[in-house]
């Protein structure tokens, strides 16, 4: 049985206990959201070396990394030196989206390695294998899912949502599709001229899926990729066909989260989560970003942990990292730590926000560091250790007790001897 058929039968497994006590929540309250599909704990039977985490409703945000080839860049030691960048940066997630070089061994690999949930987007592989992704069968696309699934991934992407009746939708966007995933099943359904065959299959999907308990990404193939796009038909559209298939997986005993946008105002944000938490029947909710701006190319790791840290604080779980090359290129070792830490610092401030039990007490424990002038615990504390020393480093004044930008007129300094004189 999966997570989800365990807690509805009031079974307790280990995932959950061990989940239980990582959250601090009760484990009869955790099993509980489990059964009402509220929280996922992607943890494939294949996957043996896996910590397992929760996403959902009353845990802390959790943050994907992206990892994966590309034609142009297929090393299988440098994916897996951004795998363990990924999990020293604390990532609680990673997918491997390749699409160049050995996929198939780049995939086992980071699966082999990885002792946090694996992700993938098993389109990508399928239409790597042939020349343009209207050669592939509809059978290719469900055998590419069944070999990720007994690869062992946690949980797989799937643009399911995306029919033949929102194409007219489509079409009156300034940028169309931007959803990799979403493009190619889109461009195969135009040429073939029928419906998306994860759509029309996804019982099979479900069948698969359920075999190994990996956990369904409905994949926002209509998100918007630029602003003017935010939260219209096309967008909407899909959303609610990912709600009908969400009780689908659920009737099936398959545990199921929510991908959504992309590029979204600050001011549709709040209302953006919502609908998805009403569409979809309360289902997790993973966002990538969302991005508040088109303008920042180079900085787009920023726009996305603006909108992260909005969207996780009005109700969004999950938040999908977004790195410097974002709209650029794909990202090198330094470029994906740079998207993991800023995730995290959205995550860990709605976490702040939305007062999650204990989430401010790294922050009081920074503040008394500071406070008592405790550089070591300042920067032992820092959500990137390395990185706050070497700026440290070049920041210490004379005698190593306060820094270089107020020295001699340090307020924490001058406000503890001023107050030892009253």
């Amino acid at each position: 049985m999966t997570q989800l058929e365990k807690a509805r039968h009031n079974k307790i497994t280990k995932e959950m206990e061990f989940v239980s006590r990582k959250e601090n929540i009760d484990v009869n309250a955790l099993k509980n959201k489990i059964s009402q599909g509220k929280v996922v704990i992607p943890a494939s039977i294949l996957h043996k070396n896996l910590s397992p985490i929760g996403i959902g409703e009353g845990l802390g945000i959790k943050v994907n990394a992206n990892i994966g080839s590309s034609p142009d860049m297929a090393e299988l030691e440098y994916e897996l030196e951004k795998l363990c960048v990924c999990i020293d940066a604390k990532a609680d997630t990673v997918m491997d989206l390749s699409t160049g070089g050995d996929i198939d061994l780049i995939r086992r690999k980071i699966i082999k390695n990885s002792n946090i949930p694996v992700g993938t987007v098993p389109v990508y592989q399928a239409a790597c294998k042939v020349d343009d992704v209207v050669e592939l069968s509809e059978n290719d696309f469900l055998e590419g899912i069944r070999n990720h699934i007994e690869d062992g991934v946690d949980f797989i992407t799937i643009h399911a949502g995306l029919l033949k009746k929102s194409i007219p939708f489509i079409k009156k966007r300034l940028m169309g599709v931007v959803s990799r995933g979403g493009a190619l099943t889109l461009k195969w359904m135009i040429y073939h001229k029928t419906e998306n065959p994860l759509y029309t299959h996804f019982d099979k999907i479900l069948e698969m899926a359920k075999k190994y308990d990996v956990t369904l990404s409905l994949g926002d193939g209509l998100r918007p990729g630029c602003l003017k796009d935010a939260t219209d038909e096309a967008q909407l559209s899909e959303l609610h066909i990912l709600g009908e298939l969400t009780k689908r997986a659920w009737a099936a005993g398959v545990q199921v989260m929510i991908e959504g946008p992309g590029h979204i105002p600050l001011n549709q944000i709040e209302e953006n989560i919502r609908l998805e938490k009403e569409i979809c029947h309360g289902a997790p909710f993973y966002v990538l970003g969302p991005l508040v701006t088109d303008i920042a190319p180079g900085y787009d790791h920023i726009t996305s942990a603006i909108g992260g840290c909005l969207a996780a604080y009005y109700g969004a779980d999950f938040l999908c990292y977004v790195t410097p090359s974002e709209h650029l290129g794909l990202p090198n070792i330094e470029d994906v730590k740079k998207g993991v830490i800023a995730s995290r610092i959205a995550a860990h401030a709605a976490d702040v926000a939305r007062g999650l039990k204990g989430a401010i007490n790294w922050d009081n424990k920074m503040s008394a560091a500071r406070s008592n002038l405790d550089w070591r615990s300042m920067l032992d504390l820092a959500i990137d250790p390395d990185f706050a020393k070497k700026v440290r480093e070049r920041c210490t004044d004379a005698d190593g007790e306060v820094c270089s930008m107020c020295g001699r007129f340090c307020s924490v300094k001058m406000t503890r001897s001023a107050l030892n004189e009253d």
